[in-house]
């Protein structure tokens, strides 16, 4: 679980989680198709963390 920090117009973010550091997503990382344009700054989501890459990113994201 965290909180939407930033949302941008060309589809990616960040995502704060409590006691971590701030998660990168992208729009091709939501649950639902469309959704990313609906988050706005402080809506606290869902996630599944994938660590494949060189940082760690959020994926699946979806609103709690």
């Amino acid at each position: 679980i965290g909180t939407i920090k930033k949302v941008t117009e060309r589809g990616f973010g960040f995502i704060t989680i409590e006691g971590g550091a701030d998660l990168f997503f992208h729009a091709s990382g939501m649950a639902e198709h469309g959704s990313f344009d609906n988050l706005q700054i402080g809506d606290r989501v869902k996630f599944d963390l994938d660590e494949s890459g060189e940082r760690p990113r959020a994926i699946n994201v979806a609103p709690r």
